[in-house]
Order: C-alpha cells, then sequence, then structure tokens
C-alpha cells in the first residue's frame, strides 16, 4: 500500500480523540490500523488547547493524504459535533469543534462522543464482534458509555445517549459536574476517587477497588434491565487498573439488579481492545460507521 502524500486517499482518516486530560492523534489505515500518533496533555494548554490540538494533527499527517476527519469527543455535545461541551475541559463552552476543524484542514469531519466512539470500536476490532446489542462503557478519569441495539449505536434526542456515568447511584451523595449529585462519575471515576482518599486511583487500597466495582456494575445492571442486554464491555484506566477486584464486585452488584429472566447470563468483561480503541473508534466515525 502506498501512502504518500499525494489525492486524497479513502482509506486514509485522521482519527482525533478528546479526553478529559489528554487528546491523541493518530492517522489510520482501513479497516484499523494505526501508522502515526501523537497526544496533547489538555492541562498543558489551558488558553490554547484548541491550537496545540491543530499543531499535532499537522505534524501526524505530514506525509499522509487523508481523506477524512473523526473525532471522538468527552460529551456533552449537540448534534453532530455542531458545538461540545467536555465537562472536564472548561475552557471549552458550546465550542464549535466540528467547524473549526472543518475551516483547519479542509476535510470532512464528523463527530462522535468518545465512549459511544469506543463502542463501535469494540464492535468492529473487540470483544462485541458479533454482538447485536451490548453496552460499552469507560471508567477512566471519568465515566461514559455507548449502547449498541440491534446492531445500530443508540443516538437520542441530540446523539447523546449512553451517558450512563450520570445515572444515580447515591442519592444524595458527591456533586457531580453535570449538576446533579451521586452521579456514577461522581462517585466512582479516578477524579472521584482522587477526591475522596486523597490519592490517585491506582494507589487506591482494596475497599475502594470493590466500591467502584460495585458502583459500576449497579448502573450497569439498570441499563442492561431497561434495554434487554446480556453483555458489558467495560474499558478505561480505572476498570482495567483495579483488573479483577473491580470485575468481580460489578459482576456480583449488576446481578443482584438485573433480576429479570431475560437478564440471567449478563457478563461485564473488560474490553478486548488495545490503547488504540479510541482512535480506532474516531477512525470509524470518520468513515461514517454507525451514521
Amino acid at each position: 500500500m502506498n501512502l504518500a502524500k499525494g489525492a486524497p486517499d479513502d482509506s486514509l482518516c485522521l482519527a482525533i480523540d478528546i479526553g478529559a486530560t489528554k487528546i491523541d492523534v493518530a492517522v489510520v489505515v482501513a479497516p484499523g490500523q494505526l501508522v502515526r500518533r501523537a497526544r496533547v496533555h489538555v492541562a498543558e494548554h489551558p488558553a490554547h488547547l484548541f491550537e496545540a490540538l491543530v499543531a499535532q494533527a499537522r505534524l501526524v499527517t505530514r506525509d499522509y493524504a487523508v481523506a477524512t476527519l473523526g473525532v471522538a469527543c468527552a460529551g456533552p455535545m449537540r448534534a453532530s459535533g455542531e458545538y461540545v461541551s467536555p465537562l472536564n475541559i472548561s475552557q471549552w463552552r458550546d465550542f464549535p469543534l466540528r467547524a473549526k476543524l472543518e475551516r483547519c484542514f479542509e476535510l470532512p469531519v464528523r463527530v462522535e462522543g468518545d465512549a459511544r466512539a469506543l463502542a463501535l470500536a469494540e464492535g468492529a476490532f473487540g470483544g462485541a464482534r458479533g454482538d447485536s446489542s451490548y453496552l460499552s462503557m469507560v471508567v477512566s478519569s471519568g465515566v461514559g458509555g455507548g449502547i449498541v441495539l440491534n446492531g445500530r449505536l443508540l443516538d437520542g434526542n441530540s446523539g447523546n445517549a449512553g451517558h450512563v456515568g450520570h445515572l444515580t447511584v447515591v442519592p444524595g451523595g458527591a456533586l457531580c459536574g453535570c449538576g446533579a449529585l451521586g452521579c456514577l462519575e461522581a462517585e466512582a471515576s479516578g477524579r472521584a476517587i482522587g477526591v475522596f482518599t486523597g490519592r490517585p486511583a491506582a494507589h487506591a487500597d482494596l475497599a475502594t477497588r470493590q466500591r467502584t466495582g460495585a458502583l459500576v456494575g449497579q448502573a450497569i445492571g439498570n441499563v442492561c434491565s431497561l434495554l434487554d442486554l446480556e453483555r458489558c464491555y467495560v474499558a478505561g484506566s480505572v476498570a482495567l487498573g483495579f483488573g479483577s477486584d473491580f470485575f468481580d464486585e460489578a459482576s456480583k452488584s449488576a446481578r443482584r439488579v438485573a433480576q429479570m429472566s431475560y437478564t440471567s447470563d449478563l457478563r461485564i468483561e473488560p474490553s478486548a481492545l488495545t490503547d488504540e480503541g479510541p482512535l480506532l473508534g474516531a477512525a470509524l466515525v470518520g468513515w461514517g460507521v454507525g451514521a
């Protein structure tokens, strides 16, 4: 395959994954091979984050004739990413991300929620291959999700469906960035664990790991009971870093909540994707998969 710069190649996508703490950019070759990637740390660019993103994106695409641009961005957002307002990126409120990227790169741009894009990647390249309906989650600095029903990513009215991190799991609990009390993200994310314990989530004790798993499992059980799902795939540094302490407790908690006969085979499994998963999801968005 000749990837040298020239006429735009439909097999090449500039993929951008925008999270709470970092932005990853990469060139992805269909169906799912990363050929170059770079990273921007959000905290290092409080005033010029978009400019830093563009600079890195230009570097990774310097030798490649990409034909499209796909973005997986933390939410919430307005339909199709016309404006994005990631809860943990305070400098972006109603930020016109899609239009600004289109002007900078003169490419067709598609924008999707980051965890929703990951759900697409889980189905295409991960553990959900062959599953027509499933829940995909990320438990990391924040908590997000994407729901695939009958082979299609569930959108909702504004394209924000799947925000499982904003289900209430502790009534009257910690204040969430969304303004509610006791959301899963406010109780079980890496940021929340740091606030509660005074140390990074990676150093959490057994009780904290098990509590986190139990709260996530509670939310999963509710979603699976509501939507008739039997599979949930969980990614993210907190969930994967906590390992069996997290997954064993999450499974027990989900089964306590999901008692209907159609959820009797409910399974919560680690994501089968590598750390390339979010960028692969962004590339699938760029290619129009799930649109």
